[in-house]
Formats: C-alpha cells, structure tokens, sequence
C-alpha cells in the first residue's frame, strides 16, 4: 500500500469521545508515541506518521475509526459519490496546506473520506507490525456497494473467499488496496450498520488482543485464523472497532 496512488487507502483517523485515553490506549497498544497540535493527535511509529486522531464533533457521534481514500481530485470524487446515489457529508475542503479532504456516505450507509495531498502524503508506513495493514467494507448490499465504489474510484474486483465466507478484493492498476465483505444476518446483528474497518498489523493476533484487554478494551470477534493470518477484531475503552492482524491481507 502506498498513499501516492489514487484509489489506495492513504490515511486513517479515530474520532473519539476522550482523546487523552485514546492516546494512552494505542501507544501502549502498538508502541506509538503522540504529536498533539491543537486538538488532532498524529501518532507515529520510529518517528514516521501512522494514523490520527481528533474528537468528536456530533453530538452522539460514536468513537470510530475512518478510513481516508487517496485522491488527486477531492472534489471529483465528491461530484461522482453524488451522482452514484452516495452523500456528501461534509464538502472538499483545505486543511492548511496539508491537504484537501472531504467526507461522504456511500449507497449503503458505510461512512468514508477521502485525502488529496499536499504536505502532508498520507501515511508513511503500512505493513509492519503496528502500522496499517488493511481496510475492509463490510456492506450488506455487495453488487451495490461494488457498483458505486467502481464508479467513483475505478476500482477491479477479484471474486475471493475467506474461510467460505464471500469475499471480493478490490484492485488498482491490479494491485489489491482493500476488501469487501457482505454482512451476513447468521453473522451481524441488525442494529450494525455498513462500515469500513481498518486492520493494523501485530507480530501476534493472541498477544495483542490480550494487551488490549489489560488496557481496558474488548473483543468483538475472537482471534481467528484465516488462510491470510490470524486476526481479531476489538475495540478500544470507549468502543470504537479495529481490527489487528498477524499475516498479510491478499
């Protein structure tokens, strides 16, 4: 993965309800440490940008994780997400002279952002241990959501399998940035909506769920393992999913 590419996750950030815990989790979950300007938190893994994190600004907004989009034309995306039935949330808009973002619904609901960069690319590591890894969709409408997403960011799609489980992996210039997965009602409640979940790696799937156990966060989905790995999925102290991943997403 990398955030020079148009059509690749580029960033993620946390939106969360105490930002100073927040902060107290995930460096002592994956070895972080904080750089905190005005009330956005960047965390860095030796030294180099990760993920982010900022607090909440709706009222009843729950803490989440978003996943950012790589663009290099903010406000085309946000003119193809509204004529593909998505809605814009929150218009393309410059972040000083980082760069330019916007924030979005697509058809089914699943909250997502986009990033076109300035000074500020992205992300400066993925796939070691403690940086992002993966980005999945988890929708209940997959021709739908495979239809809208293909529209906006031109994405291919590789029909794939996950321990029987449907699985489609979507593809830039054949290159995998990202998964989607259909909620099946045997697997998710009905008071789950549509959402993007963002998979860090971890040297140990069993071990890092343990940590974020002591830490004072909890387990979602068990550790699982998958043929790519062995995952779980957990959230944080105030609730909000990630999911950590020992292996490498395909």
């Amino acid at each position: 993965m990398t955030p020079s590419t148009p059509g690749s996750p580029a960033w993620v950030d946390l939106g969360t309800a105490d930002p100073v815990d927040a902060e107290r989790f995930y460096t002592r979950l994956f070895g972080w440490t904080a750089d905190v300007a005005g009330d956005y938190t960047t965390f860095l893994l030796n030294g180099r940008a990760v993920a982010g994190a900022g607090p909440l600004y709706g009222v009843g907004q729950p803490t989440a994780w978003s996943t950012y989009i790589g663009t290099d034309d903010a406000d085309g995306v946000a003119a193809r997400v509204a004529a593909s039935g998505g809605k814009v949330l929150v218009p393309p808009f410059d972040v000083q002279d980082q760069g330019r973002m916007a924030a979005f619904l697509d058809p089914g609901g699943a909250p997502f952002s986009v990033w076109e960069p300035g000074t500020m690319r992205g992300a400066e590591l993925f796939d070691v241990p403690g940086a992002l890894t993966w980005n999945e969709l988890n929708t209940r409408d997959l021709d739908a959501s495979m239809g809208f997403y293909r529209a906006v960011f031109g994405w291919q799609f590789r029909n794939s399998s996950m321990s029987g489980i449907p699985y489609v992996v979507a593809k830039v210039h054949e290159t995998p940035v990202c998964g989607i997965q259909p909620m099946l009602a045997e697997e998710w409640h009905d008071d789950v909506g549509p959402h993007w979940t963002v998979y860090f790696a971890v040297p140990d799937c069993d071990a890092a769920t343990d940590r974020a156990l002591t830490l004072g966060g909890s387990i979602v989905r068990p550790p699982t393992t998958l043929p790519i790995g062995r995952y779980a999925v957990l959230a944080d102290a105030q609730g909000g999913w990630f999911a950590v991943l020992a292996g490498r997403p395909s």
